[in-house]
């Protein structure tokens, strides 16, 4: 009987990371907002709800991956999303047409894509690395925060030398082929497999927890305050995304090519941050830090509107955005360890939602504030008032308590654990 071959999980962790930084070029919208409102003749609102779209229709289709997922394996999920978000960035060339095509191509058929290989590579690495589950889930969404680095140059040069639209072509084409060609290589380790030399009786003995089911979490409380939780926190990062090269331009007066290099700056943070508060939270809870991304949020934006050096300007966006790559990096962790790790990938994926209605929040309140007073500094007022409310949230959260009675049954069987 033919042996079952086993990837090195480090050439998986590898296709994730391809896949997500694929992915994130979506990070990189901002490139994209002025020369559409100069194509299609459309509102700086018209254009920006493109992206909340995107975001919106994201976080369900994540959502329905990690269902989708326990019945079909990542692969096919995989493969699914790479050609939605593929033909959807391509199609969206032909937008001149109309405002509707943009929104039904890069929004929701682009969108769908993302949402459905998004998940993946996080619900498909913590079963790889249950020795590194902090660690490879900070991989992977870093590199979708960090999407935007390689994205935003290359774009804002083909905008220059073909067009927009005619970007969207070879944006699409090279999207298509990137996640596609990762999705080949996703898949789950088999059943039993462990990594060499880990024991999983040690990591219980530290301190394990038992594992939910999307039902028994979202039967909680606790699972509404840690949607609540990331919603805010992407609400206001995810507004400055969504504006970035046109808002530096207009409030420290640089070029777009000066600009657009910025989007590549901040990405770098959006990744970074995924990474840094994730281990913070390790040292100082996972509450904690995010009510000091709050309250760190709530200054820089109550500030950056009188920020008028773009190096500074440059600065205080990159702490922004490492608190917004930090709420992605910490999360999933948070949710691990409320729920436990056995069903992440539904419990976590419907909690991406919150992603969806903060792209609502974020990008259209910064954009109607600033059609209606010429300015950005209202919308970053309330932008600053919204994360003071916010870091009240932290203060009430703690662990749901199973019965136990329902921890014994939960035990039964061989159920990865996550400690603190």
């Amino acid at each position: 009987m033919p042996t079952t071959h086993v990837p090195n999980r480090w050439s998986v962790a590898a296709a994730g990371l391809v896949m997500q930084v694929a992915l994130g070029a979506v990070y990189a919208w901002s490139v994209f907002r002025t020369p559409l409102v100069r194509q299609l003749h459309a509102s700086i609102p018209q254009v920006s709800l493109t992206f909340t779209i995107a975001i919106f229709t994201l976080g369900w289709a994540a959502f329905a991956g990690g269902l989708w997922m326990r019945a079909k394996g990542p692969r096919v999920v995989g493969l699914t999303g790479g050609l939605l978000y593929g033909l959807g960035v391509l199609l969206a060339s032909f937008s001149g047409h109309g405002l509707w095509v943009l929104y039904l191509t890069y929004g929701v058929i682009g969108g769908a894509g993302i949402g459905l290989s998004y998940i993946v590579p996080i619900a498909t690495l913590v079963k790889w690395f249950p020795d590194r589950r902090g660690f490879i889930t900070g991989v992977a969404v870093a590199g979708f925060g960090a999407g935007a680095l390689v994205t935003a140059p290359i774009a804002s040069r083909l905008i220059q030398s073909v067009g927009v639209l005619q970007t969207f072509v070879w944006l699409g084409g090279a999207s298509l082929l990137l996640v596609m060609g990762s999705a080949l290589l996703m898949q789950e380790p088999p059943a039993g497999w462990q990594p060499a030399g880990w024991q999983p009786a040690a990591r219980a003995a530290a301190g394990a927890v038992n594992s939910y089911s999307l039902r028994e979490a979202l039967s909680s409380w606790q699972w509404y305050a840690l949607w609540a939780v990331l919603f805010l926190n992407v609400s206001a990062g995810i507004s400055i995304i969504s504006q970035a090269s046109p808002m530096a331009q207009e409030i420290t007066g640089v070029n777009v090519a000066l600009a657009a290099t910025m989007v590549g700056i901040i990405s770098i943070a959006n990744g970074a941050g995924r990474f840094l508060w994730a281990w913070l939270s390790d040292a100082m809870g996972r509450r904690w830090v995010f009510f000091t991304m709050f309250v760190l949020q709530a200054g820089l934006f109550g500030v950056l509107p009188r920020v008028h050096s773009f190096g500074l300007f440059t600065a205080f966006a990159v702490f922004i955005l490492l608190c917004y790559g930090g709420g992605f990096g910490t999360m999933p962790a948070f949710c691990a360890d409320y729920f436990g790790p056995r069903e992440v990938g539904s419990i976590y994926g419907l909690m991406l939602t919150a992603w969806g209605f903060g792209s609502a929040l974020g990008p259209m309140l910064i954009a109607h504030v600033r059609q209606s007073t010429g300015r950005y500094d209202q919308a970053l007022s309330i932008l600053a008032i919204i994360m003071i409310c916010a870091s009240v949230i932290p203060f009430f959260l703690k662990a749901p308590v199973r019965t136990k009675t329902a921890q014994v049954k939960d035990l039964r069987g061989p159920i990865p654990v996550v400690s603190n």
